[in-house]
């Protein structure tokens, strides 16, 4: 049970590892493109920052071969990289050839239990199913989470579960009970998922009674 930080925010990855709850972080275009770096140099900064971080890298490639030699490029870099490769023919294309060569993969942007079960069967070590968009259309996103690792345990299958795409604190909690083996979230709702009612009333009564004890 792991969770990953989805962003390229340098001060939002620092603060996330100081917390000592990510063991990864989570890019993609549109993550990269608001920090408004080079992408290589936003993933190198991350890599930098947590030697036992994995980073998880998308390649923006249309084709298997274009994608397979990007992914090469950027897996070079750092053996704490997962490519991250879309669900799409040349995508699990690439995820076969890559995971053939011992370079881990994710594929990603998977709405479905059989583009799921296609990614496994090409040997990617992780599929992540997005949530929130499912849920936005009115479809069960976590429902979906639940099906693909119980086929892929009824399956003997390596391939892991990332949920991503979530909306929600609650959703996490949710999630995990669904089976995901990672759940990938921005930096607000890392900070939600600690936050209780209860717990600051419970503070707040401690330290009133706690002015009450004599020196």
């Amino acid at each position: 049970m792991k969770i990953y930080l989805d962003s390229a925010n340098l001060e939002d990855v620092s603060r996330a590892l100081e917390s000592g709850r990510i063991d990864g972080v989570t890019t993609n275009p549109s993550i990269i493109a608001r920090e408004g770096r080079p992408f290589k140099a936003c993933i190198e900064d991350i890599l930098r920052m947590g030697p036992h971080l994995t980073v998880l890298a998308e390649v923006v490639s249309k084709s298997a071969a274009a994608m397979e030699a990007e992914a090469r490029d950027l897996a070079s870099l750092s053996a704490a990289i997962v490519i991250k490769l879309p669900c799409t023919a040349e995508g699990i294309a690439a995820a076969r050839k890559l995971s053939g060569s011992g370079i881990r993969t994710t594929v990603t942007l998977v709405f479905s239990l059989n583009q799921a079960i296609a990614a496994a069967c090409a040997g990617a070590d992780f599929v992540a199913p997005f949530v929130g968009r499912l849920d936005d259309i009115d479809s069960d996103g976590i429902g979906l989470v639940r099906s693909i690792k119980e086929t892929l345990v009824a399956h003997s299958m390596k391939t892991q579960v990332i949920a991503a795409s979530v909306r929600s604190p609650f959703s996490v909690s949710r999630l995990f009970i669904a089976g995901a083996d990672i759940v990938t979230l921005p930096y607000k709702l890392l900070g939600q998922m600690i936050q209780h009612p209860l717990t600051d009333q419970g503070m707040a009564a401690f330290e009133r009674d706690w002015v009450k004890v004599p020196d």
